[in-house]
């Protein structure tokens, strides 16, 4: 069943709400934009540290997997400027709120996966087994109860 949303009572015709929609997601999407991105940058500076060569197999992998979570995260969030860009003037910005508020979620989605897989690698490395894994469960949880669950709940 297709979510229905709740009258609105603003008065405003159909382009301008996709224009207030569009600047409330792109300010949005900054936000998000510059977090991943500091992320990013900070694990493809970690090989060329001195301690990187001491991660065992297992961290490298977690290091992998957190590298390629950030470039996806980005790659999602800064997907709707993108798509901005090369549809502005074409007329096409309800399908253009739509596909960027689907790339935004997923994009939120997979920051909060980069962030608790970075934070599993970190809690690995100084104190690993168990507490590692708590940590991480629990940061992962934090995520995703603050940002999705809770939303998701007051939605309904």
């Amino acid at each position: 069943m297709a979510a229905r949303e709740a009258p609105d009572p603003r008065d405003e015709s159909a382009a301008e709400r996709a224009d207030r929609n569009l600047g409330e997601l792109l300010q949005e999407l900054r936000v998000a934009g510059l977090g991943v991105q500091v992320l990013f940058g900070f694990l493809l500076s970690l090989p060329f540290t001195n301690r990187f060569s001491r991660l065992s197999a297992g961290q490298r992998d977690l290091y992998l997997a957190d590298l390629l979570l950030a470039a996806i995260a980005t790659a999602l969030l800064l997907g709707p400027v993108a798509y901005h860009r090369l549809v502005f003037r074409q007329g096409v910005k309800e399908q253009l709120v739509r596909a960027s508020n689907v790339m935004a979620i997923a994009g939120l989605a997979t920051v909060g996966l980069a962030v608790s897989v970075a934070v599993l690698l970190v809690t690995d490395f100084v104190a690993s087994g168990l507490t590692a894994v708590v940590i991480t469960v629990l940061v992962a949880l934090l995520f995703g109860l603050l940002w999705f669950a809770l939303p998701l709940a007051r939605r309904r």
